[in-house]
């Protein structure tokens, strides 16, 4: 779709930048992971071997244990370093830097410039080449998601505030805190 008007271009530099805030996050949890499964079996190998140690255990199985323990941290750590989790990480924060950049510029002008436009198609062509389509498409749907759910959820809170402002009763429900409270406004005598 067409992005002609500077709305349209900030709106989709947010959801494409909130896209790749989201795979960054999965990469980052992801990497996590894999590295906290590294540093348990660590921990595991050094208590097996300390309890070799103080109980006295000697025999062949024993002896093989902690052999076992290393070549699976080992393939743990190839498998870590196969999947290029720093790498992919970097791509997707210079990508999103990007984009956050021409987000600026769009946020600091009032009219979709042929310059903004170059920017901004240079920032969609450094988004589509930093992360695989169909891992895209899942963070783009689930940015969507969010941005519909955040700007409807301002709407209520503007909404509310202006109920206040006109002196209104108004009685907030749970999307917007975690108690419902009734807010009543003082009225101001000029």
């Amino acid at each position: 779709m067409e992005k002609n008007t500077i709305q349209m271009v900030r709106q989709d530099l947010k959801s494409k930048r909130d896209a790749l805030l989201l795979a960054h996050e999965q990469l980052k949890k992801d990497n996590d992971d894999w590295n906290k499964c590294v540093i348990i079996l660590s921990l595991f190998t050094g208590l097996f071997e300390s309890c070799k140690i103080k109980m006295g255990w000697d025999n062949d199985v024993v002896a093989l244990v902690p052999v076992l323990l290393s070549s699976v941290i080992a393939s743990v750590s190839a498998l870590i370093k196969f999947k290029k989790f720093p790498e992919q990480m970097e791509v997707i924060l210079q990508s999103q830097s990007l984009l956050t950049h021409t987000l600026c510029n769009a946020r600091n002008t009032e009219d979709l410039t042929p310059m903004l436009l170059k920017e901004y198609n240079d920032s969609l062509e450094k988004l589509e080449t930093s992360i695989y389509p169909d891992i895209r498409k899942k963070f783009l749907k689930q940015s969507h998601t969010n941005l519909i759910s955040i700007m409807k959820q301002e709407s209520k809170f503007y909404e509310m505030i202006n109920m206040v402002n006109r002196g209104e009763v108004v009685d907030t429900d749970d999307s917007l805190s975690s108690k419902s409270i009734e807010i009543e406004s003082p009225v101001v005598e000029v």
